[in-house]
């Protein structure tokens, strides 16, 4: 009995030595050399892992700049361009600084411009809302207002306006686009903030034709081509019935927000407007 213990013992440890001899040559063989350059500039970036850069995380954008050795289309929305030229120092690359951005809302159908026509009863969530119906204000691309984009963003950056019932982006927004992901009717734009903050865009995404358009939403864009013929500068296109701003051609000089007849377009962080002053033949006002 003892020796058919110690035949099963030697046999089962010889077993166990080739296991292991086979195993560690198959590991050596097959052992992947990572570059230590990748813990370092993952070490200077936020660590949100938000997906912003267009990656699975840090981590992956990090062995992405490594092993492109470039910074060339490498973007960080939570660190910006401080935590770009940081990276660029240490591995001796070039970083083009871009411009900041931030989300913007592309709508606004609120309670009082798109009055509620029907009471909606069901899972409290804009994704499956959308899979339901227009909205309560009968608008098929309007904000359906149930805050998948505020849940979405890690950033506190956003909340939903009670009185409105439409979403609101603060200026801590790092421009991640979570919350353009999460928005079903794709009614959120990552956009340049603009010099001193300053941004105009079209509040609206309705390709319905005017008149249907203005019955779901009295500030809704009809598509009228005044604020196309207004701009010098071609940064303003009318497509599908809906006028559209291009932020890296329009000069923010503010002649297009005047001639809308719907106050579709707004204008962000501007100034107030200077009155007009009379003319001889227009009355005053009282």
């Amino acid at each position: 009995m003892n020796e058919i213990t110690l035949i099963s013992v030697i046999s089962l440890g010889s077993l166990g030595t080739i296991a292991a001899i086979v195993l560690y040559m198959v590991a050596q063989k097959f052992k992947v050399i990572e570059d230590p350059r990748i813990d370092i500039v993952a070490d200077k970036l936020p660590g949100a892992n938000c997906g912003g850069c267009g990656y699975a995380g840090c981590r992956a954008l990090a062995e992405e700049i490594v092993r492109k050795e470039s910074l060339d289309g490498m973007n960080c929305p939570p660190g910006g361009n401080e935590v770009i030229a940081e990276i660029a120092s240490v591995l001796g690359l070039e970083a083009t600084e871009q411009d900041p951005t931030i989300a913007v809302v592309r709508c606004s159908g609120s309670r009082e411009n798109a009055p509620p026509k029907v009471k909606y009863e069901g899972d409290m969530t804009c994704a499956f809302a959308h899979s339901l119906f227009a909205g309560e204000g009968g608008c098929p691309n309007g904000c359906l207002g149930y805050g998948d984009c505020v849940v979405s963003c890690d950033f506190d950056a956003m909340y939903m306006e009670e009185e409105t019932g439409l979403p609101v982006v603060k200026d801590n927004c790092v421009s991640c686009g979570a919350c353009v992901k999460a928005c079903p009717r794709r009614i959120i734009e990552i956009r340049k903030r603009g010099k001193k903050d300053r941004r105009i865009f079209v509040s609206c995404i309705n390709v319905e034709k005017g008149g249907v358009a203005r019955k779901n939403c009295k500030v809704a864009c009809i598509g009228c081509g005044k604020c196309v013929k207004e701009c010098k500068f071609d940064a303003i296109v009318m497509e599908n019935n809906i006028a559209y701003i291009d932020y890296n051609k329009c000069t923010l000089c503010r002649k297009c927000p005047p001639v809308c007849p719907t106050n579709a377009i707004h204008e962000l962080n501007f100034p107030p407007r200077k009155p007009r002053p009379e003319t001889k033949n227009e009355p005053a006002k009282a």
